[in-house]
């Protein structure tokens, strides 16, 4: 899959999850692409952002970071 649709599909997550009060959004969003995202998918999408993380919101981007982390 390609990064940009990879992109724009952890974006419309990050969109769901950020205006929800009473959470903090990274760790939500986090939290759904390890349930729910292929460790492919997750793997790329880190990839992308060590790339530069070109077009991801900032929730998103918080939370690609913690994916990153959590594997090492």
């Amino acid at each position: 899959m390609s990064s940009g649709k990879l992109v724009m599909m952890a974006n419309q997550i990050g969109r769901f999850f950020v205006p929800q009060r009473g959470i903090d959004p990274a760790a939500a969003i986090a939290t759904h692409l390890r349930k729910f995202w292929d460790p492919r998918m997750r793997a790329a999408i880190v990839a992308h952002l060590d790339g530069g993380g070109e077009g991801l919101d900032e929730a998103v981007r918080q939370a690609v970071l913690r994916l990153r982390d959590d594997r090492v």
